[in-house]
């Protein structure tokens, strides 16, 4: 085998090597968001249908909403207002606006959880565009809405029924197929270079 050869195989080994790493990196996010909704951990809300929401109480609480976009990700992602007060129980919708900065379409993943985590398995999501995710084109500017409730079972829990101010938080994440093209095409790029 010639030195050219050498160098060559060792750049596609470094390269696929490289690729796995970064899929491997981005499929950390679904797993540990798939963990979280099962165990509740984290602050993890929980996911309800839309008939189960219940009756509301005389009892209000402060909802914060926070956003945050990983890096890779080039979108510009904020709640469309910052805070709401609800009564317990009570459907309330909120929106977030994403706008993609590219000239390409960029698909993400949001990951959200609630805090203080003791709230998370009262915090019912009933619609959510974090259950889906969602694509942008070049320039596109989107309003995602999530509906929610506050379960009233809150009040029964001595641990939570004297939190007056929950945060709700999203971070959008590259989806990982984005990702995965993304690393494909740098090793391409290296490998060519290493030919020449």
């Amino acid at each position: 085998m010639s030195g050219e050869q050498r160098i060559r195989r060792t750049g596609l080994i470094a390269g696929g090597v490289a690729v796995a790493m970064l899929g491997l990196a981005y499929a950390s996010v679904p797993l540990y968001r798939l963990f979280c909704q099962v165990t509740g951990f984290g602050g993890t809300t929980m996911r309800v249908d839309e008939t189960a929401a219940p009756e509301a109480v005389n009892k209000v609480i402060k909802i914060r909403f926070d956003a945050n976009v990983a890096p890779g990700l080039a979108w510009t992602f904020k709640p469309v207002q910052t805070q709401a007060t609800i009564r317990i129980g009570e459907r309330k919708m909120a929106f977030y606006q994403a706008t993609n900065l590219t000239d390409k379409p960029i698909t993400g993943m949001a990951t959200y959880n609630v805090s203080p985590d003791t709230a998370g398995g009262y915090f019912m999501k009933i619609h959510c565009f974090c259950f889906d995710q969602q694509t942008l084109q070049p320039g596109e500017t989107v309003d995602m809405p999530v509906s929610y409730y506050i379960d009233p079972a809150i009040l029964e829990d001595a641990s939570a029924r004297r939190i007056d101010e929950i945060t709700l938080s999203y971070t959008f994440f590259p989806s990982e197929e984005d990702t995965n093209k993304t690393a494909a095409n740098t090793v391409v790029k290296a490998a060519e270079g290493t030919q020449g």
